[in-house]
């Protein structure tokens, strides 16, 4: 009874019901959109990093990667450790490619070469690089490039299922050396099976203790700075989507309420509760959020896709939609509503019904 009554109520104001609608809608979709573009780029330097080794080894009190220096000699020492299986000193930055004004490049050793998936071509030799699909595309499947005005020969083609790698350009660690002035930003380390970490770490601390930090892959994505930054940064933008949402449902509703006082009157007059009044409002929230949830999620999916194949972007967009986030979005957006209706609904049922009904007849 009370869902059909919700629903003949949202039928009569479209106008309202529609403005309510679109408020809520575009602030879940916000909420979607900031978290999942922010979280995938975190999964993907996060799966960048734990596909390569357990163990990263950085320069000690820096706070970016991108500002670590490792020498890469003591890639060689760390090879020698107990319990260690591989080595990997790599360089990471960003810089002028052909047309493209900022893109990631990668200085790896030969050893690493195997992680990139050749589609066409060989592996780069001194002066040669090999480039990601995506960025292919965006040059034209070019035979040369300038990284930073420097010439290189494009040896290959790879593929990866990380979005940063896809749309950027492989060179040798002694190439990428003299393009960032610098020996290492980081070594990656893997691990035999059944290594305890801390004894693992202490080993390698003891080699060169005042220099270096060493964290699992995992610990380091987690406490990276950048990443804090983004999250915290994502978190008070949807923040706000999601603050400016409750002010338009509330606003909303406050004026439908108020449109609604002399029906609610003649409700209270013929013996219909307070709070079944409220309960009915509610209901009517809760119908026009989901609908709206819905329409938010399809809508962001859709977003989602198109941003992650533009092939301006190169792939460095991305973002997938859990579902935990899903859950905690639906939940909060019903409260949300909810928080937004109940007060001026307890506002309006509480008054005197005669008083409601003579201010619904002006």
């Amino acid at each position: 009874m009370l869902f059909k009554y919700a629903l003949k109520a949202l039928t009569k104001y479209k106008l309202k019901t529609f403005l309510m609608f679109i408020a809520s809608m575009v602030s879940i979709a916000s909420i979607f959109l900031i978290t999942a573009v922010s979280g995938g780029i975190i999964s993907m330097y996060s799966a960048m990093l734990k596909t390569g080794g357990d163990i990263i080894v950085t320069q000690k009190d820096i706070s970016d990667t991108f500002f670590s220096d490792v020498n890469r000699t003591f890639a060689t020492k760390v090879a020698q450790v107990n319990g260690i299986k591989n080595v990997y000193a790599i360089i990471v930055g960003a810089c002028p490619v052909n047309s493209i004004p900022i893109c990631a490049v990668y200085g790896v050793g030969t050893n690493y070469y195997s992680h990139y998936k050749l589609t066409n071509g060989t592996y780069p030799n001194s002066k040669e690089v090999i480039i990601g699909s995506n960025i292919a595309k965006t040059l034209k499947n070019p035979t040369k490039i300038l990284i930073s005005g420097k010439e290189f020969k494009v040896s290959g083609v790879f593929e990866s299922q990380i979005g940063f790698e896809q749309g950027g350009v492989v060179v040798p660690i002694d190439d990428g050396s003299l393009l960032f002035h610098k020996s290492a930003s980081f070594l990656l380390v893997s691990l035999k099976q059944d290594m305890a970490f801390n004894t693992i770490k202490n080993n390698i601390l003891d080699l060169n203790n005042s220099d270096i930090d060493v964290k699992t892959t995992q610990s380091f994505t987690e406490n990276y700075n950048q990443f804090k930054i983004i999250r915290t940064s994502s978190y008070a933008v949807s923040f706000m989507a999601f603050l400016l949402g409750l002010i338009g449902i509330s606003s909303m509703m406050s004026m439908i309420v108020n449109e609604r006082k002399g029906e609610f009157g003649i409700m209270r007059a013929i013996g219909i509760t307070q709070s079944r009044i409220i309960l009915g409002l509610c209901i009517e929230v809760i119908i026009l959020i989901t609908v709206s949830f819905i329409v938010a999620w399809l809508t962001s999916e859709m977003i989602l896709f198109i941003l992650e194949n533009i092939q301006k972007f190169q792939g460095y967009i991305s973002g997938k939609i859990s579902f935990e986030m899903l859950l905690g979005v639906f939940v909060s957006s019903i409260l949300m509503g909810l928080l937004g209706a109940i007060f001026p609904a307890w506002m309006a049922s509480k008054s005197d019904p005669a008083e409601l009904i003579q201010k619904g007849a002006q």
